[in-house]
């Protein structure tokens, strides 16, 4: 059987995101560190793999795969005998990827990388400008889903298995612990994350575990 490599960033939330869900699929694959602190995202070897020059890639047997929800969701149609990230009913489903979008497109790409070092190079905001910025972002993100987490009781974000929704929320909250976010604000998310740092294949995604730990 050909490799499965997984091109990522320890700290990356994205990257943490494919990791939960190779994990909770029970998949091997090699870890093939990408330091984007370096640039290594901006090589001419990763570019030639990836030329949005992002992480995570997935290279599945040949099958290159680039976006954290695509990937996910190309582990589950491929891979459909394992634990399924989205739901069979259509309305479950709905609403699992309504929460894992709520992360991945309107809260994340306003607190990645490229968008601080912009605000720092283009608009003279220092460090704690940046993190300013972060905070307000993940703060008006996490309005919206406590209030959502607030109207169920299930053990996780979408119900008593995890889903795609979580694979999204705890590098999220992660990110916003590791911004300074005030999180006794959110104590649905947090109740919530509790619980899913608990499950061995969310633990063993947490970036300090990743061999590029720094």
């Amino acid at each position: 059987m050909a490799e499965r490599v997984l091109y990522g960033y320890f700290r990356s939330s994205a990257a943490y995101r494919v990791r939960i869900a190779l994990n909770l699929k029970g998949l091997d694959y090699r870890y093939q560190p990408i330091n984007l602190l370096k640039g290594e995202q901006q090589s001419p070897e990763y570019l030639a793999i990836n030329p949005h020059g992002l992480v995570p890639l997935l290279d599945d047997g040949g099958v290159r795969i680039a976006q954290s929800l695509a990937i996910c969701e190309y582990l589950d149609e491929a891979y459909p005998d394992t634990p399924r990230l989205l739901p069979a009913d259509p309305a479950a489903r709905a609403r699992v990827r309504s929460l894992a979008l709520a992360i991945a497109a309107d809260i994340h790409p306003l607190q990645n990388s490229r968008v601080g070092k912009y605000l720092q190079t283009e608009y003279g905001k220092d460090e704690e400008g940046k993190a300013g910025w972060i905070r307000h972002w993940i703060g008006t993100g996490f309005d919206a889903l406590e209030t959502l987490l607030a109207e169920s009781s299930s053990r996780y974000a979408a119900g008593d298995e995890p889903t795609l929704a979580d694979v999204c929320l705890l590098p999220q909250v992660f990110s916003a612990r590791r911004f300074g976010v005030e999180m006794a604000r959110y104590p649905n998310i947090v109740r919530v994350a509790d619980a899913l740092e608990r499950v061995p294949a969310f633990a063993d995604a947490h970036p300090s575990r990743q061999p590029d730990a720094v």
